[in-house]
C-alpha cells in the first residue's frame, strides 16, 4: 500500500513499505489485540497478552518484524474496511472487476479454554478471486529463532517459550521460515485460517477448527460485543462515534485484572524527527481513572468495578515514590524497565524502538486527583466503597497533604527535570476535595482540619502562582508565562466556574493560533509550546487529540455566559470527528500533514471524545442546568 514518508523539514517521499498508522483496524479478546491493515496484513500482534513480546511486528520493521498477510493476487483493487455493526469484528473488503472478496478478522472472547487466538475467515461474495496468504512470525520482537513444522491441517511455529499453530483449509507451503498458500475462491465459497496457542508442540492432533466450530465462534463473538454495548445508556448525537469509542476502551481492557492499557502498541512515533517513541502497553492510573469516568457517563459500570478492584490491590502495596505508582503492568507489577531494541529500524525508520516505560520511576502528583475523582464517582453512581479501601484512601490523602508542594513530571511526563506544574497542583486539590466530600457523604473518619486547610491552601496557591497577569491566563508552571492545554481541565473538575473571568481569559488565550501566542491550529490543540516549554526531548510533535476534546468541553461549559461558544464547540468537535480514521479510531496525535501520529488506538483520545460528546449533546438540547450530571 502506498503511503507517505514524512521528513523532518515537512517534505515527504512515496514509499511502498509501511502503511499509514491510520490505515489499521484492531481486533482483540480482552487479553491482547491484532492490528490489521487495509491491505489484509496483521502487522502487530503481541501474544498472549498486551505486553507480551510481539509475534508480528512489521509495523516496527518491515523486513524483520514479521506479519500475517492475506490479500488478493490482483493489484487492481479497491480496498474497504469496516466493523461489523456494534462489534469489534473487522471486515476488510476487496473489490475488483472479477469479483468481491473479504476477510473477516476476529478474536473470540471468553473462550480461551476452547480457542485462544485469531481467526481469519476469507470469503468471496461475487465472481471469483485468487488470494495469497503469507504467515511469517518473528517471535520476541524478532529476537528469537523458531522452527516451522508442517502437520495435518496446517503448520506449527515452535520456540522454547511459545508455540503457535496455523490451521488452514488450503495446503500450506514453506515460505521464509513461515508458511504460505495460494488459492482461488468462487462466489459463495469461503475458507479460514486460525492462529492460536498450542498446548503442546508435540500434539499430533489435526490442527484447526471445523467449519461449524469457526462459524459458531464468529456468531458468539458478534453476540458478545452486541450484548456488552447494549448496556450503554447513551442516546444522543454522534452515537455511532461514541459507541465506537466505548468499544475501543473495552478492547483495551485486560480482563483478568481490570487493567486498562493506554494503547496496545509501542514506539509508533509522535514525531518523525526526534525520539518521542514510547511503549503504551501498560496501565496508567490516570488513563484508567479517566476511562472509568467516561464509561460511567454512558452507563457502562462493569469496567469501573474491575478497575476499582485493580486500584484497591495497588493501594495495599508499598512504593518508594508515593502511595501509588504512575504506571503498572497489566498484572499489577511495578517494574517496567525501559530498553531499546536496536535491531529494529522502527516505523518508517524512526528509531528508537522502546519497550518498557521509564515513567514508572517518575513522580506525577496529578494521578492522585484522577484516582480519587474516579473513586468518588464510583461510590456515588455504582456502589459504596468499603471501609478497608477508605482506610488506604485516607492514607493517600494525608500523603498528598504532606507532599503537594513538591516538584514532579506531571501529566506530560517530561524528561527534562521535575517542576512546579500547575496541573499537578490542580489535581492535588481534586484529590483532597474529593476525599473531603467522600468522607462527608459516607461519614468516614477523616483528618478534617488538615484536609480542609490544605485544600484551601492549594486553591489560593494556584490562584496566586499559577496565574500570569502578563498573559492573563493560567500557565503551565509557577513562574512561567507558557500556556498548557491541561489548564482546560480546571472547569471540568469544578475547580473554577466555566464562566469565571480568569477561566474565560485562559480559554481565549489558548484558543489562539500559535503565531499569536496560543495553542490552537485550525481547531486542533497543541498541549504546550515546545519552544517556550522544552520538555527534554528532541523533535516537534503534532496536535494532541485529548486536548482538542478538552477544548470542546471547556467551550461547551463556557457557553453559559456566551451562547456563541456553544456553536464554536460544536464546530471544533465535528471537525475533530473528521480526523478519525475510516473506522472511527484515533491515535494520540495528528501530524502537520493531517496523518495519525503516536500509539494507536489511544485510550485517552477515545474517552475524551465520549465525555465531550456527552456534555455537548446535553447543552445543545438545552439541558445545561443538568449537564454536569457527575458533579461533586
Amino acid at each position: 500500500m502506498i503511503g507517505e514518508k514524512w521528513l523532518a523539514g515537512g517534505e515527504h517521499l512515496i514509499t511502498m513499505d509501511y502503511q499509514p498508522i491510520e490505515d489499521y483496524g484492531v481486533v482483540g479478546n480482552l487479553h491482547t489485540v491484532a492490528l490489521v491493515g487495509k491491505n489484509g496484513s496483521v502487522d502487530w500482534f503481541c501474544f498472549p497478552r498486551f505486553d507480551s513480546p510481539s509475534v508480528f511486528g512489521a509495523i516496527l520493521d518491515k523486513n524483520k518484524g514479521g506479519y500475517f498477510r492475506i490479500a488478493p493476487t490482483s493489484s487492481d483493487l479497491t480496498r474497504k474496511q469496516v466493523y461489523w455493526p456494534d462489534t469489534n469484528v473487522l471486515v476488510t473488503r476487496f473489490l475488483s472487476a472479477d469479483g468481491v472478496g473479504e476477510i473477516v478478522d476476529f478474536m473470540p472472547v471468553g473462550t480461551r479454554d476452547v480457542f485462544d487466538g485469531l481467526i481469519r475467515q476469507v470469503r468471496v461474495l461475487r465472481g471469483s478471486m485468487s488470494f495469497r496468504a503469507e504467515c511469517r512470525p518473528a517471535f520476541n520482537y524478532a529476537r528469537d529463532p523458531h522452527t516451522t513444522q508442517f502437520a495435518p491441517g496446517g503448520a506449527k511455529f515452535i520456540t522454547p517459550g511459545l508455540s503457535l499453530g496455523l490451521a488452514s483449509k488450503v495446503p500450506l507451503q514453506p515460505f521464509e521460515n513461515g508458511a504460505a498458500a495460494e488459492f482461488t475462491l468462487d462466489e459463495g465459497q469461503r475458507t479460514s485460517f486460525e492462529l492460536y496457542k498450542l498446548s503442546s508442540p508435540k500434539d499430533d492432533q489435526r490442527l484447526g477448527l471445523s467449519d461449524q466450530e469457526s462459524e459458531l465462534l464468529f456468531h458468539n463473538t458478534i453476540e458478545y460485543w452486541r450484548r456488552w454495548l447494549s448496556k450503554s445508556t447513551y442516546r444522543g448525537r454522534w452515537r455511532e462515534m461514541v459507541h465506537r469509542s466505548a468499544l475501543v476502551l473495552k478492547l483495551l481492557t485486560y480482563q483478568p485484572t481490570g487493567a486498562i492499557v493506554a494503547a496496545p502498541t509501542c514506539s509508533l512515533p509522535e514525531s518523525f524527527s526526534g525520539t518521542r517513541n514510547w511503549d503504551y502497553r501498560y496501565t496508567w492510573v490516570r488513563d484508567a481513572a479517566f476511562t472509568v469516568y467516561a464509561l460511567l457517563r454512558i452507563g457502562l459500570t462493569e469496567e469501573a468495578t474491575q478497575f476499582v478492584s485493580f486500584l484497591d490491590a495497588r493501594c495495599h502495596e508499598t512504593n518508594h515514590i508515593g502511595p501509588l505508582q504512575v504506571v503498572y503492568g497489566i498484572d499489577g507489577r511495578h517494574d517496567l524497565p525501559e530498553e531499546t531494541l536496536d535491531h529494529l529500524e522502527g516505523y518508517r525508520g524512526c528509531r528508537p524502538v522502546r519497550i518498557g516505560n521509564g515513567a514508572y520511576q517518575q513522580l506525577q502528583l496529578d494521578i492522585y486527583g484522577e484516582a480519587m475523582d474516579s473513586l468518588y464517582l464510583y461510590n456515588k453512581y455504582v456502589t459504596p466503597i468499603s471501609y478497608d479501601l477508605w482506610h488506604y484512601l485516607r492514607g493517600i490523602t494525608d500523603w498528598v497533604c504532606d507532599n503537594w508542594k513538591g516538584q514532579d513530571e506531571s501529566i506530560w511526563e517530561v524528561r527534562g527535570g521535575s517542576r512546579q506544574f500547575v496541573y499537578s497542583k490542580l489535581m492535588c486539590w481534586v484529590a483532597v476535595d474529593r476525599a473531603v466530600r467522600l468522607a462527608q457523604k459516607r461519614s468516614f473518619p477523616a483528618n478534617w482540619r488538615q484536609w480542609i486547610l490544605t485544600r484551601d491552601e492549594i486553591y489560593e496557591t494556584i490562584m496566586k502562582d499559577g496565574w500570569s497577569e502578563n498573559r492573563k491566563a493560567f500557565v503551565q508552571q509557577f513562574g512561567s508565562d507558557s500556556l498548557d492545554a491541561a489548564t482546560l481541565m480546571m472547569p471540568l473538575v469544578f475547580f473554577v466556574s466555566p464562566t469565571d473571568p480568569r477561566m474565560l481569559a485562559t480559554l481565549d488565550a489558548i484558543n489562539r493560533s500559535p503565531k499569536d501566542g496560543g495553542l490552537v491550529s485550525d481547531g486542533l490543540v497543541f498541549r504546550y509550546d515546545l519552544e517556550k516549554s522544552p520538555d527534554g526531548l528532541k523533535g516537534r510533535e503534532g496536535t494532541f487529540n485529548l486536548c482538542t476534546f478538552w477544548l470542546v468541553e471547556a467551550l461547551t461549559r463556557a457557553s453559559q455566559s456566551d451562547p456563541a461558544r456553544l456553536l464554536d464547540a460544536r464546530l471544533v468537535f465535528e471537525q475533530m470527528l473528521g480526523y478519525a480514521n475510516h473506522l472511527g479510531l484515533y491515535s494520540e496525535q495528528i501530524g502537520y500533514q493531517g496523518g495519525a501520529l503516536g500509539n494507536f488506538p489511544q485510550a485517552l483520545t477515545h474517552l475524551a471524545l465520549i465525555s465531550a460528546a456527552f456534555n455537548l449533546d446535553r447543552y445543545l438540547d438545552g439541558l445545561d442546568g443538568g449537564a454536569n450530571v457527575m458533579s461533586p
